[in-house]
């Protein structure tokens, strides 16, 4: 990958930023898997990275607090492919997923109120549904 990372508008992370590193994929695999490093480990550092603003990079940490080590560091693993390359487009986005995710602002609830009519319709439902439920008792004795 020689691009730099594009996110979102306004956010792209430099291609310097990402680290990838390549294993052995578990599992498996016969001759080529016992050959080849097709695992590849995305590392970016949420921390010092200069591509969000330090408000961005609190969102993104606690969004994603589970994902990142003590160091700030977002790790991601991929061993889809038998593909090195493929794993590194896959895992770039992956990263990409998490981050628009992460940074999505939730709207603000408004509190509403039924309508005067909408609890009008409720009571009436309510009172149709309790003289149903009366006409089934036993008529009283006189």
């Amino acid at each position: 990958m020689s691009d730099d990372l594009k996110v979102k508008p306004g956010i792209i992370i430099p291609v310097a930023e990402l680290f990838f590193s390549a294993s052995r994929s578990g599992g498996p695999g016969g001759q080529h898997a016992n050959k080849t490093s097709s695992r590849v480990t995305l590392r970016w550092s949420v921390t010092g990275t200069s591509a969000l603003r330090p408000h961005q990079k609190s969102r993104v940490l606690s969004r994603l607090g589970a994902r990142v080590t003590q160091d700030g560091e977002l790790q991601i693993h991929v061993e889809d492919s038998r593909s090195q390359t493929r794993n590194k487009e896959v895992a770039c986005e992956r990263l990409k997923d998490l981050l628009v995710e992460a940074l999505k602002v939730p709207r603000n609830r408004k509190p509403t109120k039924p309508s005067k009519a909408a609890k009008r319709r409720r009571t009436d439902a309510k009172k149709a549904r309790g003289s149903i439920k009366k006409l089934r008792q036993k008529p009283p004795r006189d």
